[in-house]
């Protein structure tokens, strides 16, 4: 090698160089990138092939998962008619009512004066308003023979109500009532001994006694008490 003279300029002054790293850096680089590689390639061999995966397993894993979905659907729809029902239960009850309140109660089912007497007789003043006993259509609202001004109500069961004998009518034909609205207003109309309300109950279109069939359903009539709601929700 030549050697440079005091007089030549030198070329590398005010230049910096860039040390050379150690080879034990590069062992270290080299070192970590093959054992990265070789974590990947572990955990890639780790995991296992959908093909390499027994395909009874998988179907065992697909009806387990269906059956639980299934089962979780036909829950879900019982719970929601569960809930439906007692809805339902809590908003309509089924409700019979005394036709009306502070009455006298008069002639009772059976013979009368060698007569069958087809109703009940609840007398009370002129003008009283009278109310149906449960819900129903109205098959029949005016004159009806002896029974003077007169409404018929159709329940849903096939029971039907007649209430006769009214000064006034608060109804019309054709039209659905619930339990308690008003009909018409107490009176003496048609064959009439005097102010009341004649009231009938017809089962299969014959007359019953009315005093055991509302018994039946929470009211009783002659002692003026009755009980809304025939069957108590489940809370």
């Amino acid at each position: 090698m030549r050697q440079r003279l005091s007089s030549e300029p030198d070329r590398y002054r005010g230049r910096r160089r860039v040390p050379t790293p150690p080879r034990s850096r590069y062992a270290a680089v080299v070192t970590t990138a093959f054992v990265g590689a070789g974590i990947v390639a572990l955990g890639a061999g780790a995991m296992p092939d959908a093909k390499d995966v027994s395909s009874s397993v998988l179907d065992d894993l697909k009806q387990a998962s269906a059956t639980s979905q299934d089962a979780a659907a036909r829950a879900d729809n019982a719970d929601r008619a569960s809930r439906d029902s007692r809805s339902k239960n809590a908003t309509e009850p089924d409700v019979w009512l005394l036709p009306l309140q502070g009455y006298d109660f008069n002639s009772p089912y059976g013979v009368r004066w060698g007569k069958m007497h087809t109703g009940v007789d609840l007398v009370a003043p002129e003008g009283t308003p009278y109310v149906s006993v449960h819900d129903g259509l109205v098959t029949k609202a005016g004159w009806y023979g002896g029974y003077g001004q007169a409404v018929i109500v159709r329940h849903a069961d096939g029971s039907e109500a007649i209430y006769g004998h009214s000064s006034a009518l608060s109804v019309k034909e054709g039209q659905q009532v619930k339990a308690g609205d008003q009909l018409g207003l107490v009176g003496y109309t048609g064959h009439s001994y005097g102010t009341h309300l004649h009231l009938e109950i017809h089962v299969k279109g014959q007359p019953i006694d009315p005093v055991p069939f509302l018994q039946d359903r929470g009211v009783d009539i002659k002692l003026q008490v009755e009980t809304i709601y025939n069957e108590v929700p489940a809370s």
